[in-house]
């Protein structure tokens, strides 16, 4: 069984949808609340190697100035 977010089930189960439809529906939403956290953590990796490659840099300009 895939994961579901119970709480869009619930919500539209009690909307009037059948039920065989809200378990695909909230399934397929649970997919893509995992593809944004991979997405999040990738923009983390690349947040902390961009600062690095900034920190570099900038210790490079400013040997080359003193």
């Amino acid at each position: 069984m895939a994961v579901m977010l119970s709480k869009t089930y619930d919500a539209l189960v009690a909307a009037g949808a059948p039920e065989e439809k809200a378990r695909a529906a909230a399934e397929e939403l649970a997919a893509y609340e995992t593809r944004f956290g991979k997405i999040e953590t990738d923009l983390a990796v690349l947040k902390w190697m961009l600062g690095v490659v900034i920190a570099g840099v900038a210790s490079l300009v400013i040997k080359a100035f003193v």
